[in-house]
């Protein structure tokens, strides 16, 4: 949304890190090894996140299952991410996805889960890949002795420490399968919520970080929508720490308050959507929202000099947690500074020099490989055209995926182009037909919900998730605001999202 100019599951949030694990490896044909790191991320009462990684010191690996037992007959394993996890008794196995089951020598995979216990939450001692015990070291042939010493694994949070609120259910892990999200378990899962503006103006602005509260409470009073889905925009110099931000809300500080939110979000059954909303870089062409090079106001597309270490800093926040979803850009326009459409499509996805635009763009293809190249197998999502609202060679010109989990995003308002059924039927419609489809931000402009009535009929035939802008308690005059205050009382624009919600959402 570029009206208002004025104004996860993520271990990155807590610095501990777990122990190698240590013991001696059974007799293997070939060479074999690896090391494993757990940890507790978080932990509550009677619930906590664990996040693994594991590493292949031996031969490379077409397929890989982790094995490991709890200690405690109390502890179950709720839910997981990157892997297929299963429990039976104490034993615990993982095993690795269509999609990450190849894993080289020296590579690592990062997963996830959510738990259960009761009574005490020990860490597991010891841990096989493929059967071979993970002590750190390259076996070829049966040991000749027992272990020598007990392996351990240190906890980042013990059984112990202050519990905070135990979550309602942990929000799914999702992925792309044809034009569906889909869980771990198949089941095709729409996106269905609002935006929570704030993160991506008020730190440059020397405002705080954030526009209201994040906490418990307000994420309460989402759920009291059935909000299933939050988009947080960000802005890439607030979360870099660059000098045009004010150090009391940049960097790490901001870095830390993201992630806790995301965090929070994913603890109650909320998918996060982590968006770079402004960015640096000097525009004064056509449809400028600033003559200022700071990250300031919505530019028509990423830069080259900061947008590829800001997606690197949170793909690698967030791998691992593929409950997060990562939008690359929130509202791009290229067009408009190259003069057309078809040029502004090659801007679009292959950046470089494009013609109008005077700093150098990041084009979505780079950003994609930037975020792969992490590790991070989370969904990604773009945008078209003209603020988003464009779909038309979406199709045509998108980024490359190696692990093909991309997803398309459009925004929709009553005052956009592409604002009748006959333009998202053209336009809209075969881009669902092939990915999955969300419109990111809907809204209007007179504080009713009579045009988003329609647009969410449409979506709803189309089998398209929708959220609406925004979780703000903003003057409905200024823009589209769909709260009155932080409780959740919903404006008049507000009450036809909420009410719509209460029938498509859970």
């Amino acid at each position: 949304m570029r009206l208002r100019t004025m104004a996860l599951l993520a271990a990155g949030s807590l610095a501990a890190a777990g122990t190698l694990v240590t013991a001696l490896p059974p007799a293997s044909a070939a060479s074999a090894g690896c090391t494993v790191t757990y940890k507790v991320a978080s932990q509550w009462q009677g619930g906590f996140q664990g996040d693994v990684t594991v590493k292949n010191l031996g031969d490379p690996l077409s397929s890989w299952t982790l094995g490991f037992d709890f200690a405690d007959a109390g502890q179950k394993v709720t839910q997981g991410w990157s892997a297929t996890w299963s429990q039976s008794g104490t034993r615990v196995t993982a095993a690795s996805m269509s999609w990450n089951g190849a894993l080289a020598t020296n590579a690592s995979a990062g997963l996830g889960f959510t738990g259960a216990w009761t009574g005490a939450n020990p860490v597991p001692a010891a841990f096989t890949l493929n059967g071979v015990t993970c002590t750190g070291a390259v076996a070829t042939s049966a040991p000749t002795s027992a272990p020598t010493s007990s392996p351990t694994v240190s906890p980042t949070v013990s059984p112990t420490s202050s519990p905070t609120p135990a979550p309602t259910g942990a929000a799914p892990v999702l992925r792309v399968s044809g034009n569906k999200f889909v869980t771990t378990a198949g089941a095709e899962h729409r996106l269905y919520g609002v935006n929570r503006s704030g993160g991506e103006f008020a730190c440059i602005q020397g405002n705080g970080i954030w526009d209201g509260p994040m906490d418990q409470a307000s994420i309460t009073a989402m759920r009291s929508w059935k909000i299933r889905t939050v988009r947080v925009p960000l802005n890439e110099e607030c979360w870099l720490g660059t000098a045009d931000v004010p150090a009391a809300y940049g960097g790490a500080v901001y870095q830390a308050a993201v992630k806790d939110y995301v965090n929070l979000l994913v603890k109650n059954g909320i998918t996060p959507i982590v968006e770079m909303h402004w960015n640096y870089g000097l525009y004064t062409g056509t449809s400028s929202g600033c003559a200022d090079v700071k990250a300031t106001c919505q530019k028509p597309m990423p830069d080259a000099q900061y947008a590829p270490a800001f997606w690197t800093g949170v793909a690698t926040a967030f791998k691992g947690n593929d409950a997060v979803i990562l939008d690359l850009f929130n509202e791009p326009y290229p067009e408009r500074a190259t003069g057309d459409a078809t040029s502004g499509w090659k801007c679009w996805r292959d950046g470089g020099t494009c013609a109008g635009i005077g700093y150098q763009v990041a084009g979505f293809q780079g950003l994609v490989n930037t975020v792969r190249a992490t590790g991070a197998t989370n969904i990604i999502m773009i945008g078209g055209l003209a603020y988003s609202n464009d779909l038309s060679q979406w199709l045509t010109y998108k980024p490359s995926d190696p692990l093909n989990n991309l997803a398309a995003f459009a925004h929709i308002y009553n005052f956009n182009t592409c604002a009748n059924t006959s333009c998202w039927t053209s336009q809209l419609a075969p881009v669902a037909a092939q990915v999955p489809l969300t419109l990111s931000e809907i809204g209007e402009n007179d504080c009713a919900h009579g045009f988003i009535d329609g647009l969410m009929d449409w979506a709803d035939a189309n089998r398209v998730g929708y959220l609406g802008w925004t979780w703000n308690t903003w003057d409905c005059a200024t823009g589209p605001s769909l709260i009155s205050n932080h409780n959740g009382t919903p404006t008049v624009f507000g009450q036809g999202l909420k009410d719509r919600l209460a029938r498509v959402s859970d």
